[in-house]
């Protein structure tokens, strides 16, 4: 029986994908369920599985743009997939001692072999060595002597004088591969929000104490409680959302002529993968717990890497957090996600020396940025956002009091 193999649907606006990698080779026999192939859209990689076991046939190429629906291979699946190895049998477990002893009488040739592909070789040598087929060993086993000559050489090496440090070989070549559909879109995006946006930046810096002493006294209870750890992106997203109350413009849209300004709080958390940068969303974090999020972030995150990620949780967004610092960024500038109007860069946690109370004291300090788009954001508002995001990390007991200090609220003022 043949089976036809066609490209999913990624989304509703998405008609074309390119086939990004086959995962094995025409003429294959592959297993029911077993992953065949990346496709990617201009928003997400995805993969296709094979619904039945069989001989696979290709018929579409890699790098090949092919409509949604369309037949990319076809599954034999008269050709049954091998039947898998039998694990070890107790004998040949009880065996395994017996030839580790073996093994480790013959030690002494196997470190020699070792030190001998050490030994650095020529290129006029290697030619001469071919040549002759001999190989290093041959040529070390076959030296009558060592006179003063051999020795003086390797005295003045310059390989001699710090052997520890390898050398990296000089090399021209240049190694090119083709632009991902999923780059290529982001690409022309960054070049467009750059054109089509009056984007400034505004800057401050965070105290992480409090937070970073949050974590450290509850974090065994936290992971008890909740089974994974908490971490600095969920305290920010809840800040965010928390800060918004305050300074709703941060969170609207320009839509043509008008300003949209949405009563909820979407989220994008910005992803490094290894088939470029996504940007999953939390959805209504303004009505959400720090562990929810914490969880919806991890979870997210995982599919996004994992290419499990589906259009559905890439799409919308009203505000977009990403983190530099966890590849050590002190500071940056990030880039607009359209058609949000804001987005706030984390950055590398470094101790600092600050004055508190008249006070030199050192303090783990963020640098943290925001990215407007002055179209809609006013300066006032965008400064105030930040400003407002500083003291409720600085404060987090004021994000379960709509982002209001305690004793204001015990005055009633």
């Amino acid at each position: 029986m043949i089976i036809e193999i066609k490209v999913p649907s990624p989304g509703e606006s998405i008609t074309e994908v390119e086939i990004g990698n086959w995962l094995v080779e025409d003429g294959a026999v592959v297993a029911k369920d077993q992953e065949i192939a990346e496709v990617e859209s201009d928003k997400a990689t995805l993969t296709i599985i094979a619904s039945e076991g069989g001989k696979i046939e290709i018929k579409a190429a890699e790098g090949e743009a092919v409509e949604v629906g369309a037949v990319v291979c076809i599954i034999d699946t008269s050709v049954e997939a091998p039947a898998a190895a039998p694990k070890t049998a107790p004998a040949e477990e009880e065996a395994k001692p017996e030839s580790t002893a073996v093994k480790t009488e013959e030690k002494p040739a196997v470190s020699a072999s070792v030190e001998h592909d050490k030994v650095k070789v020529t290129s006029v040598a290697k030619e001469v060595m071919k040549e002759h087929g001999l190989s290093v060993d041959d040529v070390i086993n076959g030296l009558k002597r060592l006179g003063k000559k051999e020795v003086v050489a390797v005295v003045n090496a310059p390989q001699a004088i710090s052997p520890a440090i390898p050398q990296k070989e000089a090399t021209r070549d240049e190694e090119r591969q083709r632009m991902s559909s999923l780059r290529r879109k982001l690409s022309a995006r960054l070049v467009s929000v750059k054109n089509e946006t009056a984007m400034l930046t505004t800057f401050n810096e965070i105290d992480m104490s409090y937070v970073m002493d949050l974590r450290k006294k509850y974090q065994n209870k936290f992971v008890e409680a909740h089974g994974f750890k908490v971490g600095f992106m969920s305290f920010f997203t809840k800040a965010v959302a928390t800060a918004m109350d305050y300074h709703p413009m941060v969170n609207a849209q320009i839509d043509g002529d008008e300003i949209v300004m949405p009563k909820f709080v979407d989220v994008g958390i910005a992803v490094s993968t290894p088939k470029g940068l996504m940007v999953p969303i939390v959805r209504n974090a303004e009505s959400k717990t720090i562990p929810a999020i914490e969880l919806e972030i991890k979870q997210l995150a995982e599919k996004a890497r994992n290419k499990k990620i589906t259009v559905e949780e890439l799409t919308g967004g009203t505000f977009t957090i990403t983190n530099g610092g966890v590849f050590g960024s002190l500071l940056s500038t990030p880039i607009i996600n359209p058609p949000q109007s804001g987005i706030l860069g984390m950055h590398n946690i470094v101790e600092r020396p600050v004055a508190v109370n008249g006070q030199v004291v050192i303090r783990p300090m963020m640098y943290v940025a925001l990215s407007y788009d002055h179209r809609i954001i006013d300066g006032k508002d965008s400064v105030g956002f930040l400003v407002k995001v500083k003291e409720l990390i600085e404060n987090p007991e004021r994000m379960f009091t709509g982002g209001k200090d305690a004793g204001e609220l015990l005055l009633g003022i």
